[in-house]
């Protein structure tokens, strides 16, 4: 979602009338507070913007938050991506800015509310698990929860006459099987296949990322991914039902996947099949099916069984056909990050804006018929922007390019091939002392997860990465409020799990995932620094005299580093042959793209140029 200040006054009033008519509800529902996600009710992280509804509540667009209103105050939680962006699109006299988990959510929910509160939420924008999170730590409280069918927010709209944006459903198209390298058929098989292991009965799909994988299908039904959204259930028998409009899907592909076993079923249909499954042992992931699912199937006394969604591990793992393609898709991304570059460097210094250049890069994407979309709006920041981590810009931020900038662009695409996601950070004229410090800094820490290996088959998460990655940072006495990397998909999301890089990764890495390497500084007020490539896991190897197998990690991304910015003197001799091996590597990669465009050329040469 979009950067956006408050305008002018008038629309911080429209806040505060929205928050007092969500208030004259409760009494009507029986509770004392309401709780607001930023969620729809298929878990995703972006969402349509007839989901929006934090925005409309508070204000505050982030990619995450959490909004309690009680009845005299409301608190809007955020992590520290958006410590920055809170203050410029909230009205903190309505709404108290809450950083998390500096502040637990369930601690200061408690704090807020009186004895006998009631909470109420929507139980198909919250999660199985979160909800149970929550009743777990209220359960020695005089706190209750309370699941609200009707959307409370959407209610408001309608009180105040305010129409919703429309609802939006996407053609659904297929994913092809020579880059999925699985057909439908054969992935029903094995999610068949690991039910009968588990001896369970059915698998309810929440999920959209987990139904593209599983049926090579895709859409866009939010912005950016292309996801479908819908619900499916899978039997152990391999018989899918999918509760979707046919209508949306070409015939032909409709009788692909009728001879792959699944059945198509209006979406109202899901909760008529819910109440079907008494005594069956089922598998509906708490961590991403919404909580009315668990609910229901209680009610309609199945067996849910304590097993993680199977879809997100085997599709976490990519195909020898999917690591094919992705390099593919590195390099279109690469050619117009390349053409990016040297328009960047001949137009700097021109009194340029953020809103220029994120339309200068769409447009080099855009040149490749290849490209499906963008795969997250583009972050686009100068100078003190740049700090701001998620920052979005609005024609009420953009802001021009100045001598003494530093200019971070954190950007991706989305093909069939595969999806990208890249950062990286330019100097506009002579970068200070301080910001070639930081930069290199922020560069070693990168270089530290390129080269890191570990042992295979020991269960090593993202954890031990996230430490080595950090640890460069720390001995220089700073550190990032974000987490080192996340897992991308395969013409998915661009977030993708199990699998992340951080203090709190519990999923061990296996060859064959992707994950990107991220690390950051953010000087609040002046400039911010992130370097992003994507990784891929390599296979378990042993070199020379080594006792054991290990893995480690290999560069997807293709782009040069801002050679301008990087203090040599603080690089160690195995750094700096990283650095320029990854050049070279850049520079054999994209060169063949160069013919006949004797300027982009040699601005290649030049930005891989060796140290």
């Amino acid at each position: 979602m979009a950067y956006q200040n408050f305008r002018d006054a008038s629309e911080k009033n429209r806040v505060a009338d929205r928050v007092a008519e969500l208030r004259t509800l409760f009494p009507e529902y029986g509770i004392t507070s309401y709780l607001i996600p930023r969620a729809d009710a298929f878990g995703n992280e972006y969402v349509a913007p007839a989901d929006e509804r934090l925005q409309y509540i508070s204000g505050f667009g982030g990619s995450w938050g959490l909004a309690c209103v009680f009845p005299d105050s409301a608190d809007l939680f955020i992590d520290g991506r958006y410590t920055l962006q809170v203050r410029g699109q909230t009205d903190i006299k309505i709404f108290t800015p809450v950083t998390v988990p500096d502040i637990k959510i369930t601690d200061r929910l408690e704090t807020q509310s009186a004895a006998g509160a009631v909470i109420g939420y929507d139980p198909r924008l919250f999660t199985a698990a979160q909800i149970e999170r929550f009743a777990q730590a209220f359960q020695e409280k005089s706190i209750a929860l309370k699941a609200v069918t009707d959307n409370l927010i959407d209610r408001v709209r309608e009180r105040l006459h305010e129409t919703p944006p429309a609802i939006e459903l996407t053609p659904v198209f297929a994913y092809p099987e020579t880059i999925a390298g699985l057909s439908a058929k054969e992935k029903i098989a094995k999610i068949s296949a690991i039910l009968q292991e588990k001896s369970a009965d059915i698998l309810i799909i929440t999920s959209p990322e987990s139904l593209c994988w599983l049926l090579n299908i895709r859409a866009f039904d939010i912005p950016h991914t292309p996801f479908v959204c819908a619900y499916a259930t899978v039997e152990n028998t391999g018989t899918v039902k999918i509760f979707l409009n046919r209508q949306r899907v070409p015939q032909a592909l409709q009788e692909e996947l009728l001879s792959a076993g699944v059945d198509f079923l209006a979406p109202r249909e899901f909760e008529v099949a819910l109440a079907k499954y008494a005594g069956k042992r089922v598998i509906a992931d708490p961590e991403t099916a919404p909580a009315f699912v668990k609910q229901m199937l209680i009610e309609n006394k199945a067996h849910l069984l304590s097993v993680d969604d199977p879809c997100l591990a085997e599709k976490a793992v990519k195909t020898s056909a999917e690591i094919t393609a992705v390099r593919q898709a590195h390099l279109y991304d690469g050619l117009a990050l390349l053409k990016f570059i040297a328009w960047f460097k001949d137009n700097c210094d021109k009194n340029i804006t953020e809103i220029d250049c994120v339309e200068k890069l769409e447009a080099f994407r855009k040149e490749n018929p290849a490209l499906l979309e963008i795969s997250f709006d583009t972050i686009a920041g100068a100078g003190e922007n740049g700090a701001i981590v998620h920052y979005r810009v609005t024609k009420e931020s953009n802001r021009p390019l100045r001598a003494g900038d530093l200019f971070l662009l954190d950007s991706g695409g989305q093909y069939l091939e595969g999806t990208t996601d890249v950062t990286r950070v330019f100097t506009v004229g002579a970068p200070s002392r301080e910001m070639t410090k930081r930069y290199t800094q922020v560069l070693k820490a990168h270089i530290a997860f390129a080269l890191a290996r570990f042992p295979a088959g020991k269960n090593v998460t993202g954890a031990a990465i996230d430490a080595i990655t950090r640890a460069p940072l720390w001995k220089a006495g700073i550190d990032f409020a974000h987490g080192t990397g996340h897992g991308v998909g395969s013409c998915l999301s661009v977030h993708e799990g199990p699998q992340s890089i951080s203090s709190r990764s519990k999923t061990p890495l296996i060859p064959g995932m992707y994950v990107t390497n991220e690390p950051g500084y953010y000087k609040q007020g002046a400039f911010g620094i992130r370097i992003e490539n994507i990784m891929l896991v390599t296979e378990p190897r042993m070199e020379n005299d080594e006792e054991m197998e290990s893995c480690g990690f290999e560069a997807l991304t293709l782009c040069p580093y801002e050679r301008r910015l990087i203090n040599v003197k603080l690089l160690t001799e195995e750094e700096i042959a990283y650095v320029n091996a990854y050049h070279r590597k850049v520079l054999t990669a994209l060169l063949p793209l160069t013919e006949k465009k004797p300027k982009l050329r040699a601005c290649l040469e030049e930005a891989c140029a060796p140290l």
